[in-house]
């Protein structure tokens, strides 16, 4: 089974994070795999990325006539690849050397149509001491009450996902007017939606094997308690809108929501009260800020998108008018 990985990349001042994105894929002890780069619309990073990769037989190298964003890139790139599976990892995360291994494993033992694994933290600045495990999903960390253990789930992170390619192109890959869907800038879950249509098409989900780690740089800027704020309202925000514009999509999250009221903050509380300490406490006062952020985010995304059509809903003149008022 050979593996097509694509990396995408954009940003020269992210090169040396990219290249060891690179260097990890074209270290990966399973070798039947190649990796296709697509760089965004950046001419001089393509000529330097060529340069040190291009004559590899083992990479394909691609660079946009402009910049088309991450998910239109990555549909660039599984057109490119040759193998059978097509996986996708961020310019800003590292393969574990077995990561490949693990998913062909779970390829051949499930036959499964698409899987993927584990994030771990890579904490560029050291992990902060008073961000719960729950909302590490905020930077790009499989969080606490994702999955337990191996399963089938509805999509794991974007930065450590795979498609049987054939299946990947007749989905159609991903929606690239996510993140621009209706000039929305803020809406997330590209990986949501496609996985969303691959459940819906093939009534499958998506394999979890937590042994294909995949680590992601979290920056100093990821760990700023403001930045964690905003992502968590935007996070809020985009999973109503998608829970609109891709009906049953949000199933997962209500059954999160549902542990965190049921087991993770009181069980926060109890071990709190039985044993205080500052970073319990800490943890616990930022555990309840970010599910109050997700919550007005929510809200937010709920009062604009209250008058949108779920996907696949017929609309009619009066009702397109309301629409596109309330788009405004």
């Amino acid at each position: 089974m050979r593996v097509s990985v694509v990396l995408c990349t954009y940003d020269p001042a992210l090169y040396d994070a990219f290249r060891e994105a690179a260097e990890s894929v074209l270290a990966q002890t399973y070798d039947d795999r190649e990796l296709v780069i697509v760089v965004d619309g950046n001419e001089d990073l393509a000529a330097q990325v060529e340069a040190e990769y291009g004559g590899r037989e083992d990479v394909t190298t691609y660079c946009n006539d402009t910049n088309r964003g991450l998910l239109e890139s990555r549909n660039t790139g599984a057109q490119l690849a040759s193998g059978e599976v097509v996986a996708f990892i961020d310019d800003d995360a590292v393969a574990d050397p077995d990561w490949l291994a693990e998913l062909v494993d779970t390829y051949e033992r499930h036959d499964a149509l698409a899987t993927g694994g584990r994030m771990v933290g890579q904490w560029v600045a050291g992990r902060p001491r008073f961000l719960p495990a729950e909302f590490y999903f905020l930077v790009g960390v499989t969080h606490r009450g994702f999955a337990n253990g191996p399963s089938e789930v509805r999509n794991t992170n974007g930065s450590n996902i795979s498609v049987r390619r054939e299946v990947f192109e007749e989905l159609g890959g991903f929606d690239s007017a996510i993140g621009g869907r209706k000039g929305d800038s803020h809406l997330q879950g590209g990986e949501t939606e496609l996985c969303e249509r691959l459940r819906c098409e093939y009534g499958e989900g998506v394999w979890y094997t937590p042994s294909a780690v995949v680590s992601h740089k979290v920056f100093a800027y990821r760990t700023d308690p403001v930045w964690l704020a905003r992502r968590a309202f935007w996070q809020g925000y985009s999973k109503r809108a998608m829970a609109v514009l891709v009906p049953g999509s949000g199933t997962e999250e209500s059954d999160f929501l549902s542990r965190l009221a049921t087991e993770f903050v009181p069980g926060r509380i109890q071990r709190l009260l039985a044993a205080p300490t500052v970073g319990r406490a800490e943890r616990l006062c930022v555990l309840l800020a970010l599910v109050a952020c997700v919550g007005f985010g929510y809200a937010y995304g709920a009062l604009r998108y209250a008058w949108t059509k779920p996907a696949g809903q017929p609309t009619d003149e009066s009702e397109s008018e309301h629409d596109s008022g309330g788009e405004r």
